[in-house]
């Protein structure tokens, strides 16, 4: 089993992340702000890993230690699933539209942390959650799951629509990164993929 599982307890926050690349799709995530909720449930089924996220923050001051640290956990958890690389496709892209929005991802989980996010968003929240932070979560992802990460919006005016098709495309290029190769080879020609 490709699985995962990172525990971070700061003054800050309280995070249980566990994940399994080889899953169904489905999410039991509970941090306590919804819409990012309903967001890493829909990474989730759109990647097909199986991920179970239980986190409890100060989010009596904001979101932002939550979901950043989610996506430090989340980060972690998916590099120990991924292990040495050996067998997976490595690379994957996903466009998704979602009404008048249309997101581009393209990953590579080649053990080199680099963000590059073009979203433009143009209201503070969607519910309890702070539009800054999609970008905040995609850096801790990348930072900890050593991913190289493009994340272009290609058209979009609705804030809502952007970031669901963001997370949706995210999920979906890493589910195709992180499926078997033919070769079962480490497909770098340094012979590894940690970093």
């Amino acid at each position: 089993m490709r699985t995962g599982e990172v525990a971070r307890r700061t003054t800050e926050t309280d995070i249980t992340v566990q994940l399994t690349l080889d899953g169904q799709g489905q999410g039991e995530i509970a941090t306590g702000i919804g819409f990012f909720d309903h967001m890493l449930t829909a990474f989730a089924k759109h990647s097909g890993f199986d991920v179970a996220i239980k986190a409890e923050g100060d989010l009596e001051v904001d979101g932002h230690h939550t979901v950043e640290d989610v996506g430090i956990c989340l980060g972690k958890a998916l590099r120990q699933a991924v292990g040495d690389g050996s067998g997976i496709a490595r690379f994957g892209e996903a466009t998704v539209p979602m009404d008048e929005a249309l997101v581009q991802a393209v990953v590579d989980v080649g053990g080199r942390s680099f963000l590059a996010c073009q979203l433009t968003m143009t209201s503070p929240l969607i519910g309890a959650y702070d539009t800054q932070l999609t970008i905040e979560f995609l850096r801790a992802l990348a930072a900890n799951a050593g991913l190289t990460l493009h994340v272009r919006q290609l058209a979009g005016s609705n804030d809502h629509h952007i970031v669901e098709a963001a997370y949706k495309a995210v999920g979906r290029a890493l589910g195709a990164a992180c499926q078997p190769n033919s070769q079962g080879l480490v497909l770098s020609t340094k012979g590894t993929l940690e970093g």
